[in-house]
């Protein structure tokens, strides 16, 4: 697979509900799926490397070039080998980062896994994801925002952490709560995001357009 350009701008789909994928992967908006227990939980999906396999492939069906599964449980390097292993040049194992998610982060780096880390909340997180060299980090926006915190301010101090060392760790922008999050981060250099189906279709959602489109149909009458 070709390297992702480091200033394209890059989008995943936050969702384990294959209908949502269905709907959204022909619109060729989207590199990949990013997926976790909790979004498995939501969709009504067992978290089981079994349905997982099954989910990958209707997922790398719709020619998606990244999956990034999360792995869980007491032997975090055995589920993260295993879910790399459904397909080795398309998925990125997921996991915290936590003291157990780097040294497992490290063991499978040198198998030749890749690696996202997962629930970043903090601006020093970043650098030891930049330290173990993976590929993301994934801050939550919203989530820091809930602590009441300038969670923007923060994804941006991450960003410019990156750009000072020279990494080539992407911020995989988690937990958007508006459409109006991507430009307002984007305009400060941040390019990956991963947004829900909801966030998604309210992207689209304008009203403005919307009238103009219906007006132009009517004209054309």
């Amino acid at each position: 697979m070709e390297p992702f350009s480091p200033m394209a701008l890059h989008l995943l789909l936050d969702s384990a509900d294959p209908s949502a994928w269905d709907h959204w992967l022909p619109t060729s908006l989207f590199a990949g799926v990013t997926c976790n227990p909790t979004l498995l939980k939501r969709a009504g999906q067992p978290c089981s490397l079994e349905n997982l396999r099954t989910l990958s492939e209707r997922a790398l069906a719709h020619g998606v070039q990244e999956l990034h599964l999360q792995a869980w449980g007491t032997d975090l390097v055995g589920c993260g080998r295993a879910l790399a292993q459904i397909a080795p040049d398309r998925i990125w194992v997921k996991l915290p980062i936590t003291r157990p998610g780097l040294e497992a982060a490290r063991t499978l780096q040198q198998e030749g896994c890749r690696i996202t880390f997962t629930a970043c909340y903090e601006p020093q997180q970043v650098l030891l994801a930049v330290a173990l060299g993976v590929d993301y980090i994934a801050p939550y926006l919203g989530r820091i925002s809930d602590l009441g915190r300038d969670s923007h301010a923060e994804l941006i101090q991450m960003q410019r952490c990156i750009d000072a060392l020279g990494s080539t760790l992407r911020l995989l922008v988690a937990s958007l709560r508006s459409p109006s999050d991507l430009p307002r981060l984007a305009a400060e250099g941040l390019n990956t995001f991963t947004i829900s189906p909801a966030i998604a279709e309210a992207l689209f959602s304008v009203e403005a357009t919307e009238a103009a489109a219906a007006q132009f149909e009517l004209d054309a009458l």
